[in-house]
């Protein structure tokens, strides 16, 4: 046989969660044709010894609706392994939109997902009107990762009712254009629909975005066309789920298990796993015993917001320091950086009325300096704010301050969730059989929140320096798991006849890297960017995209269309 690549002599880790095994892997047309002893060369040698040979990682949880227009790389997931990724959650996509309503889209995506209102509107091309035109225009583009895409219900309330759509519940005409729109868009290979239905998600105009004004009914009509259809998963955050009286909470819940239950559809949601998460894995077993089926999307290390000079800061809030702020950056870092000129901004910090404020998602919000971390390494330990103003005897708000002057305002601070998770219901959600580790967000709170990076975490802290797992159950959470909640019938596993979405690194070095800071949206927008350290290569249907850390500048990346269940 004649290889197109051959991968030789490294450490199988196939995604089965079974044992590891000393291999080479050959490639043909994209597939995997071989695992074992190869004796022919291939047109391409890469030399594994040393190195686990994985599937490619699976993400479930991404919003790159807007970003594959103008990003064909898939950063930062591509630089963490991940090979195909899910978008189109909470509810938010940008299509199906009119052309003259394009603006409904935007006032949905650019408040609650944190998303440039100029990259959108510069970034894209804006070819289609349906959901299915959407799909097609990004099946034309270039990718170099693979994509699935869920309707969602924000859009697609916008596309049926205009305006109306953030001020009241859909008339009969109303919801039979959604059901309409609905099955064109699963006919066409969405993958699924999704909806958000908590307070959290506002538009830039401080109103609800539009899939919150939809009534129970309207949802139930919807999810059912997918049941009748047979085709999606549906994907929903309400925040019922948490609610703090137990009537509301376990109302909400019961409702979502009847409909996982009577339609048959897959029921996906995200879990922060708080101390008080324990009722939602319940849920998911729960869900088992009345017929449905209920995946978990945790997190792996806690949704945390980052703080910088460039970015946002808890002194933000203070009134004498709204005029430095409204500077160019390089004043800034002038004033903050004399010692002199910094003391009236380091007096209002430190004794500043912090109690008058609420902070509310990733806006700024007063300062738990015992909480807030000095972003210095990409794994855990990074010391907090508290350690350093010990460390230099100065109060952490001067260490803060200081941080941000003498580093050009480069300097990350790591806040930690208002929705801290629990260490113990982390790993019990980790390791949940109804449960997969994603929920990523790439691709949102572009200036905000790193999270691309959960697969390396886990790699690196969860399985090299805190042993909670082995390679192979990690492998597993994040190939396989993803795969088979998701339907990707040919991804997931590293078996013959499976398509080449590959990793290829050193598990004694994999990990991910302090992200920066860089202006290159479109418009020249600011986002964070996070690489990694240990990936030798990735491969996306059996080419090389990633090499050593570096693009290879090849575009192998397809639009995964869903067929029926």
């Amino acid at each position: 046989m004649s290889f197109d690549i051959v991968i030789r002599g490294g450490t199988v880790i196939d995604g089965s969660g079974l044992g590891s095994f000393r291999a080479d892997v050959g490639v043909v047309d994209g597939r995997i044709a071989s695992v074992g002893k190869i004796s022919e060369r291939g047109v391409e040698e890469i030399d594994a010894d040393g190195h686990a040979v994985t599937p490619g990682f699976i993400d479930g949880h991404t919003h790159m609706d807007a970003q594959v227009f103008w990003d064909a790389s898939g950063s930062s997931s591509c630089w963490h392994g991940v090979t195909s990724a899910v978008m189109g959650n909470c509810g938010f996509t940008l299509a199906p939109v009119r052309s003259h309503q394009r603006a409904l889209v935007v006032r949905n995506l650019e408040r609650a997902e944190d998303i440039d209102p100029v990259a959108l509107a510069e970034g894209i091309d804006w070819s289609f009107e349906t959901f299915p035109q959407y799909l097609d225009a990004v099946d034309r583009l270039a990718k170099g990762i693979n994509f699935a895409a869920n309707i969602g219900h924000s859009a697609l309330r916008t596309w049926a009712m205009g305006e109306r759509a953030f001020e009241q519940e859909a008339t009969p005409d109303d919801l039979a254009l959604m059901v309409g729109q609905l099955s064109e868009a699963l006919e066409a290979g969405a993958i699924g629909f999704s909806t958000s239905r908590v307070e959290h998600h506002q538009t830039s105009d401080d109103r609800p975005v539009a899939s919150r004004l939809a009534s129970w009914d309207e949802v139930v009509a919807l999810v059912g066309v997918m049941g009748t259809m047979g085709r999606g998963i549906f994907e929903g955050v309400d925040g019922g789920m948490l609610a703090s009286d137990p009537e509301v909470r376990a109302r909400t819940l019961d409702r979502f298990k009847v409909l996982a239950a009577e339609t048959g559809v897959p029921l996906t949601f995200g879990l922060v796993a708080t101390s008080e998460a324990g009722h939602l894995l319940d849920f998911l077993d729960g869900v088992a015993e009345a017929g449905g089926r209920a995946i978990a999307q945790t997190h792996c290390r806690g949704i945390s917001v980052l703080l910088s000079l460039k970015t946002r800061l808890p002194f933000d809030l203070i009134e004498s320091w709204r005029e430095l702020r409204a500077r160019p950056l390089a004043e800034q870092v002038h004033v903050l950086g004399d010692p002199e000129l910094r003391r009236p901004y380091v007096d209002a910090a430190v004794s500043a009325d912090y109690g008058r404020w609420q902070g509310f998602g990733a806006q700024a919000r007063p300062p738990d300096f015992e909480g807030i971390r000095v972003y210095r390494h990409g794994l855990p330990p990074n010391p907090s704010l508290a350690d350093e103003g010990r460390r230099l005897r100065i109060h952490p708000a001067e260490a803060m301050i200081a941080l941000c002057a003498s580093s050009g305002g480069d300097q990350l601070f790591i806040q930690p969730s208002l929705y801290p998770q629990d260490e113990a219901m982390l790993l019990r959600a980790l390791r949940h059989p109804r449960a997969v580790m994603t929920f990523s967000d790439s691709g949102a709170h572009l200036s905000q929140i790193a999270d691309s990076s959960i697969h390396t975490h886990l790699l690196g802290y969860w399985v090299r320096d805190r042993q909670e797992f082995t390679l192979e159950e990690a492998v597993r959470m994040i190939t396989l798991a993803p795969a088979l909640a998701w339907g990707f019938s040919d991804r997931g596993l590293l078996r013959p006849g499976m398509v080449a979405d590959l990793n290829i690194f050193d598990p004694a070095t994999v990990g991910p890297a302090v992200p920066k800071l860089v202006d290159d949206l479109p418009g020249g927008g600011r986002r964070l960017e996070q690489r990694s350290q240990g990936f030798l290569a990735t491969l996306v249907n059996g080419q090389v995209t990633v090499r050593d850390g570096a693009l290879t500048g090849v575009s192998p990346g397809r639009l995964l269309r869903t067929a029926r269940h």
